[in-house]
């Protein structure tokens, strides 16, 4: 093998001995392009001024080569040599073209590749560039907001400071006011300490006064007690007294109505058919109102077996006939009695009494009776209140009181108890109150639970008769507190119409 070296081409000869037998020389010419494979851009773009210089001296080269390749051919003329050349010169050029066609392709290929990598490469950093611009933006954006958000926040505290730093002056001087208000309360307080500690000591003395004149009192109404007491046995002297009078009286005329039988059978009395007439008994105001006895005033009833008694008579309100069982009109009789008292009745029928218990009861049981209640206050306004079947029980039933059907023009409601109520007294307790009505409205009276009603209580006179609770009272007339003037209860038979 015989390197031949021809410009930038290596030219390798190499002759079989076949060849040389036949006299026919073969040449393997192999080219390689050290600035092709060192740098393709720049052998491009020279490739036309290389081919220009290779033609120019192309053939004196082959010329060396082959001479010095191919002793033999050196010895050749110069015309077949150079038409060698120029045929070996046109072979390695057509070597070259297709060498270069594939090398370039492939070359133009690869940059292809390489610059479709680079591409994609910079699109994945654009892309990746532009989502780290654009989260940059997005934060530069939220960077904003809060930026804008912390100024306007910045602001608001800053107004805020302002208005409590005007508050804060505002409280400032309201507290040296105030100081200022307390110094003088304190002042006014000690002052007000020193005119309450001069109160107390006056008030300490005042008690002191008004505990002596409080054991003064009681002394004194210890003593009217004890009168009151002596007073009582008085009375229920005179009551005996008086009952013994009645007695004698009823003796009397018992005598007289004997004596007058007497006459009447000698014949003495012409008139004796009439004043027998007089001296019939009856048992109520109605039957001497029906007997022709129309005139108000005291009458003589009598119930039964029992002693004849005096009664005072209505004959004129509602139709007349009414029996009188209690009635107040001046505060002459105390009210403020026994139980035994209730029992019997007391104070004078002309004038304020009550009938009595017993006897009401006993005169209640022979009939079914209507009760009216008359009222008058302190200006002369008068009503009244009307019920039927009125009846009371007996001592053993507390003198229990019964009633049906309330009208009138004395209020509205009842302020007598319907249910049934007891009647109790100052020494006989049977309401329904822990209090003892009694004692604390004074008077006798069906009182419940103290109720509506009371017009057995303290006798007050005019000017003083308002706001009093143990006061001759009717709840639903004029009120719980205003104490009558006059009062009037009065039975007559349900059937007397």
């Amino acid at each position: 093998m015989t390197v031949c070296r021809l410009a930038n081409c290596e030219v390798l000869s190499e002759v079989s001995a076949a060849d040389r037998l036949h006299g026919a020389p073969r040449c393997l010419i192999h080219i390689k392009s050290r600035e092709f494979h060192q740098n393709p851009a720049v052998a491009l773009s020279s490739g036309a001024a290389r081919e220009i210089r290779m033609k120019k001296g192309f053939l004196d080269n082959i010329r060396v080569c082959l001479s010095i390749s191919i002793p033999q051919l050196s010895s050749l003329p110069t015309p077949q040599m150079t038409h060698i050349c120029v045929h070996l010169q046109d072979l390695i050029e057509n070597y070259i073209r297709e060498s270069m066609k594939v090398e370039m392709a492939q070359l133009q290929q690869s940059a292809v590749n390489n610059h479709t990598d680079a591409m994609l490469k910079m699109g994945t950093s654009l892309n990746s560039l532009t989502s780290l611009l654009s989260r940059t933006a997005e934060q530069a954006r939220k960077l904003t907001d809060v930026e804008t958000q912390v100024l306007n926040q910045t602001s608001r505290l800053e107004i805020q400071l302002l208005e409590n730093s005007l508050s804060t002056n505002k409280l400032e001087k309201q507290l040296m006011l105030q100081t200022n208000e307390i110094s003088k309360l304190h002042d006014k307080n000690g002052f007000l300490e020193q005119k309450m500690q001069e109160m107390e000591v006056r008030h300490r003395e005042e008690l002191e006064a008004l505990k002596e004149e409080k054991g003064s009192l009681q002394a004194l109404v210890g003593r009217q007690i004890g009168v009151i007491r002596e007073l009582e046995d008085q009375l229920s002297h005179a009551t005996g007294n008086s009952t013994a009078l009645q007695r004698q009286q009823q003796d009397l005329m018992d005598t007289v109505h004997n004596l007058l039988n007497l006459c009447a059978k000698e014949g003495v009395i012409p008139n004796s058919t009439k004043q027998t007439e007089e001296e019939k008994t009856f048992k109520d105001c109605a039957e001497l109102f029906k007997a022709g006895f129309q005139k108000n005033g005291v009458y003589t009833i009598q119930i039964s077996n029992l002693e004849p008694r005096k009664v005072y008579c209505n004959m004129e309100s509602a139709g007349g006939g009414w029996t009188v069982i209690q009635h107040r009109e001046d505060g002459s009789v105390d009210f403020h009695r026994t139980w035994k008292e209730y029992k019997m009745g007391f104070g004078s029928v002309s004038g304020e009494h009550w009938l009595g218990n017993e006897f009401i009861y006993l005169l209640t049981s022979q009939r079914q009776y209507a009760l009216r209640v008359e009222l008058t206050d302190w200006d002369g306004h008068q009503a009244y209140s009307q019920y039927d079947r009125f009846h009371i029980g007996t001592e053993k039933q507390n003198y229990r009181l019964f009633l049906k059907s309330h009208t009138g023009t004395a209020g509205r409601l009842s302020s007598l108890v319907i249910h049934g109520a007891d009647f109790s007294t100052k020494d006989v307790d049977n309401d329904n109150c822990m209090c003892k009505c009694a004692l604390m409205l004074t008077g006798g009276w069906w009182f419940d639970a103290c109720g509506p009603s009371n017009l057995n209580g303290m006798y007050y006179t005019q000017g003083q008769h308002m706001g009093k609770l143990n006061g001759i009272k009717w709840h639903y007339f004029k009120g719980p507190s205003y104490s009558l003037r006059a009062t009037r209860m009065m039975i007559r038979p349900l059937d007397f119409l």
